[in-house]
């Protein structure tokens, strides 16, 4: 459980990574094709920054934490109650508050697209907010998921 933890991390960091480059090579192209896709732009790379920093960070320290983990089940399983478990309901809780963001930006994001005016930059950056908003909140509901199952497991053992 532990080795598909911290692997699965890893690759949703790759993921989030991907996703992120992938807005901003969008966000480049749609500059230059009027107000509404450089309203979009915006909120496509702000988000994309993120992306690429959360991304690059569960990229590179599952590995570390996968070893971490393996030490303490292996070596020092009286710290699993008192560190790994403490650390992985703090994630949930992490999750906990980020996804009621995800899900007011999402919120906004759709208002701006369909109440802004047809074409505007406004709508653009509904657009912008209401797919990236989309992604990560898809992304997180995931990972929160896998938390989840991975506490459990801890909490079994």
């Amino acid at each position: 459980m532990i080795e598909t933890y911290f692997n699965t991390e890893r690759t949703a960091g790759l993921l989030f990574t991907f996703v992120g480059i992938l807005a901003i090579g969008v966000a480049i192209l749609g500059w230059r094709h009027g107000s509404f896709w450089r309203g979009a732009a915006w909120p496509l790379a702000a988000v994309a920054l993120i992306q690429l920093s959360v991304g690059l960070a569960y990229w590179w320290r599952s590995p570390h934490n996968l070893q971490r983990v393996q030490h303490i089940v292996t070596q020092e399983k009286e710290r699993i109650a008192g560190a790994e478990v403490p650390r992985m309901q703090a994630v949930l809780e992490s999750y906990a508050i980020s996804l009621r963001i995800e899900m007011a930006v999402l919120a906004a994001g759709l208002a701006l697209l369909l109440f802004a005016t047809r074409g505007s930059a406004w709508q653009g950056a509904g657009l912008g907010l209401a797919v990236q908003a989309g992604l990560v909140l898809l992304l997180d509901c995931l990972a929160e998921r896998r938390a989840q199952a991975y506490l459990e497991w801890l909490q079994a053992s």
